[in-house]
């Protein structure tokens, strides 16, 4: 079942030569997988928010009892 907006966008693609509506549906593709991408980024940083807080926590009582040392990035 189509919604008013995906109708809307029919029409305006229908009313557009044939190698511009195959440049709007690669647009279009190319847009959802950015949007599935984030999502899945958004899902998976849910699911580890927890153990990244718990890290980060952790750190800074290392950091604040001397018990690290400055990174050495030349050493990366």
């Amino acid at each position: 079942m189509s919604s008013p907006a995906i109708a809307t966008i029919v029409k305006m693609v229908e009313s557009l030569p044939d190698e511009l509506q195959e440049q709007v549906v690669e647009h279009v593709r190319a847009y959802l997988a950015e949007i599935e991408e984030e999502k899945r980024w958004d899902e998976s940083f849910k699911r580890t928010k927890h153990n990244l807080v718990a890290a980060a926590q952790k750190a800074k009582e290392e950091i604040a009892a001397g018990m690290s040392t400055p990174m050495d990035y030349e050493q990366l």
